[in-house]
């Protein structure tokens, strides 16, 4: 619960034991340790997470994320499925919590395991920005000076910026990059991660690379491995 000047903040990392594209993408190896210790790692050394769980179905996940010594919720099968949105997993864990300890947290904060190059510095700055102002939801994203489409009804597409201006002089399109996530608990008992109103946290493109195919993991292990060169 809320101490004076210092909300709860809890961090859910949702890891499932499924992955069709990278068969137990989630704990398999990259650039030295399991994927999902690269973010229980980062949290851990944030100012402001006042608990951090790991929510998952998977025994073998669940041994790996007790080693690093992280608290890990049981979730039950149907909430493991390919298609199972965010928001019951979220409300399986936060009404365990209360059930048995009646702990209810302020803020929830997102934390995907596929994110390995976010670090403390992002999520924390993320976190002042979302104390800072009076928002209901933050999320991380990058801008990008791209031309961007969307496909009409008709299969033909539409520019979603009209302005085919030279890239230092165009408005840069806001990308939702599915690193960093700050909820009010409100919003995730109305069934929400997003919602009310939104803030937004800027990284950079490196920093936003999301596991997703193959190819993904090699552009992030190798981005690791120069990260790792770099601080010897």
């Amino acid at each position: 619960m809320t101490t004076k000047n210092k909300p709860e903040i809890l961090a859910i990392i949702p890891v499932r034991g499924g992955s069709k594209g990278i068969p137990r993408k989630n704990i398999k190896p990259i650039a030295g340790k399991p994927l999902l210790t690269w973010t229980i790692e980062e949290a851990q050394k944030s100012r402001y997470i006042s608990r951090l769980i790991v929510s998952t179905e998977d025994r073998e996940i669940a041994e790996v994320a007790r080693g690093t010594g992280v608290e890990v919720i049981g979730r039950p099968m149907e909430l493991a499925e390919d298609a199972t949105p965010m928001p019951p997993v979220f409300l399986h864990a936060i009404d365990t919590l209360w059930q048995k300890e009646k702990y209810s947290p302020d803020i929830v904060l997102t934390l995907q395991v596929t994110c390995p190059l976010r670090k403390v510095k992002h999520i924390d700055e993320a976190i002042e920005k979302f104390l800072s102002q009076n928002l209901d939801c933050l999320i991380s994203v990058y801008f990008s000076h791209k031309h961007r489409y969307e496909i009409l009804g008709n299969g033909e597409l539409e520019p979603v910026v009209k302005n085919r201006a030279n890239r230092q002089e165009r408005k840069p399109v806001v990308l939702e990059n599915g690193v960093i996530y700050l909820s009010k608990i409100d919003l995730i008992r109305q069934g929400m991660i997003v919602g009310g109103k939104i803030g937004y946290y800027q990284m950079d493109y490196q920093s936003s690379v999301n596991i997703d195919e193959p190819v993904d993991f090699f552009i992030a292990e190798q981005l690791l491995i120069k990260e790792k060169e770099y601080e010897k």
